[in-house]
């Protein structure tokens, strides 16, 4: 289980783990033995906490008693006051965000390898959030991008100018999600006089991906071993005088591939 995998590693960056779950204790309490879990799994009976906070699957009809009760998945960040600051959740129960997915989106480093891309105008760092994904799988792959000095990108939606852009080659089972980039900052062009959203000082795009969690998805995938993400940025870097030639870096990210673990309890 990817929690319990990272339940040190985020223990010494003082996050805590919790688990909420429909399943009956005694559920909970094999799973939790079979694989070693060592947080808490709460068990929420009749989902009466998840129907509360508004969480009931209701993708899921009453006549599927085999899994009706469930919550949407997702994650709630709590301070250490108990406030929750940010979730993350999705429509699909058999959907999961991975933690480094999370982390990537409130900014934070992930201690995963990384490729890095220079030009005079930029520097790129590159790289998956998750070494390691399965159907159903919501990981992300990242570009730190950091402007040289006095340099400009144009922000997506800009008209008159190339702005950046990250893309991703469709394959079969994986899909990708609206990319997410930052606030953009006013940048005003003396020469013409005008207004235009850019970023000149580094910022993070990321760019949600999941990996097809469908029964034909599974067949499909079930002897392969990795997934090999490819996309393109495609960017014009700018300064006060000069707007350079137009480039396109090709990018890579290959994750490697398990299958996922539907045995809730022994039989």
């Amino acid at each position: 289980m990817e929690l319990q995998g990272r339940s040190d590693e985020l223990k010494r960056q003082g996050v805590g783990l919790a688990g909420v779950s429909y399943d009956p204790v005694a559920v909970l309490s094999d799973f939790s033995a079979r694989r070693g879990i060592t947080f808490p799994l709460l068990s929420d009976p009749g989902s009466i906490t998840i129907r509360k906070y508004g969480l009931l699957n209701t993708t899921v009809p009453e006549t599927n008693q085999q899994i009706y009760g469930i919550p949407f998945p997702g994650t709630f960040m709590l301070n250490a006051r108990g406030v929750v600051t940010s979730r993350y959740f999705e429509q699909a129960y058999e959907e999961r965000n991975t933690v480094n997915s999370i982390i990537a989106r409130l900014g934070h480093d992930v201690d995963v390898p990384a490729t890095s891309v220079s030009s005079p105008q930029l520097a790129i760092t590159s790289f998956a959030t998750d070494r390691t994904v399965a159907p159903g799988t919501h990981f992300s792959v990242v570009l730190d991008v950091r402007p040289a000095p006095g340099m400009h990108v144009y922000a997506p939606g800009v008209t008159g100018y190339k702005p950046i852009a990250l893309s991703i080659e469709p394959q079969p089972f994986v899909a990708a999600r609206t990319p997410h980039y930052p606030t953009a900052e006013d940048y005003y062009f003396k020469p013409l006089k005008e207004r235009v959203r850019v970023y000149q000082r580094p910022f993070r795009i990321v760019q949600d991906l999941v990996i097809d969690a469908s029964r034909q998805a599974q067949t499909a995938l079930n002897d392969v071993a990795a997934v090999t993400i490819k996309g393109t940025l495609a960017y014009q870097a700018c300064d006060d005088k000069v707007c350079f030639t137009p480039q396109s870096v090709p990018l890579t990210w290959t994750v490697a591939l398990r299958q996922v673990d539907r045995e809730r309890a022994r039989p």
